[in-house]
């Protein structure tokens, strides 16, 4: 049994190797050359592949839109059975939203709360990076990071967000707010991905004497995505959760601050109708960047 599974991570390894090219072989290598009807089939196999992957991207889109689809059928129940001060109705909160994106006092909220809830995740995601890869490696910092990151979790968004006050004043504390909590879970995922990668694998690849980059770029980087990819989408959620607090509490503009502002007329319809312009919003980024993104970095998944 052991031996089968040798030889079919063996194989594997071979296929990945072909795309590097006969340079990075070395010149001891027996190895037999594939008639063209192999690399024929070979080619037939990808292509259906990627006619699956494109389907099943059509259909996750369309339990994504039917989903949606009842969201707003239970809205609609619920606006006529506690009226419109709890739930307004859904087609005006639609035209509500058509209006903040038509006017450009509301596309600017809209474009402003993006800018921090981006520049706060992608610093958080460099920065968690580099730090769970050197983790990762390290049983050292592995065991002397764990109670920081145990502590930076368990610390609330409104807490960092009363410290961010304090430090920055009300421009910084969004961006700040975001990073803080953001890192920890970049950070985990990245740290458990190098921890649990397939060591035989890395003995594959160093039988066939390529070197450290192309062994952690074609080896070992689509193993630790395949951790940190959830951490990813997790913490980019929670950015804008986090960015609109902050600036519900301390900034006068962004969609907090709009927020805030329907609070203060009492105003339910604009309440709803920021939710579902920054829900819309978080469900394009996804279908349209994260997923594509994630079939690209996992697809040698299909290939085991």
């Amino acid at each position: 049994m052991d031996s089968k599974i040798q030889d079919h991570k063996a194989s594997q390894i071979h296929q990945r190797m072909d795309s590097y090219g006969p340079s990075y072989f070395p010149p001891t290598t027996n190895r037999k050359c594939k008639p063209p009807s192999a690399y024929l089939r070979t080619g037939h196999r990808r292509m259906i592949r990627h006619l699956f992957a494109f389907v099943g991207s059509l259909w996750s889109g369309w339990t994504t839109l039917s989903v949606i689809c009842l969201v707003f059928a239970f809205w609609q129940i619920g606006f006529e059975t506690f009226g419109p001060l709890v739930l307004p109705e859904p087609l005006e909160t639609i035209k509500t939203v058509g209006t903040l994106i038509s006017e450009s006092h509301g596309l600017n909220y809209i474009l402003i709360t993006s800018e921090r809830a981006l520049l706060g995740f992608l610093t958080a995601s460099c920065v968690g990076i580099i730090l769970g890869l050197m983790a990762g490696w390290s049983n050292t910092l592995s065991v002397l990071s764990r109670p920081l990151v145990t502590m930076m979790q368990g610390m609330p968004p409104i807490a960092w967000i009363v410290i961010a006050l304090l430090w920055f004043g009300g421009e910084g504390t969004p961006i700040f707010t975001v990073f803080v909590t953001t890192l920890p879970l970049i950070f985990a995922g990245t740290m458990q991905g190098v921890r649990m990668r397939d060591g035989n694998l890395d003995e594959m690849a160093d039988s066939f004497r390529i070197s450290r980059a192309e062994k952690f770029i074609h080896v070992q980087a689509p193993q630790i995505v395949s951790y940190l990819f959830p951490a990813w989408a997790t913490s980019f959620a929670m950015s804008w959760k986090v960015v609109m607090t902050a600036e519900l509490l301390a900034s006068g503009d962004g969609v907090g601050a709009g927020l805030a502002e329907a609070r203060v007329n009492i105003d339910t319809v604009a309440t709803m109708a920021w939710i579902v312009a920054v829900v819309g919003l978080l469900l394009l980024f996804e279908g349209f960047v994260l997923n594509p993104v994630k079939s690209h970095v996992e697809g040698w998944k299909n290939d085991v």
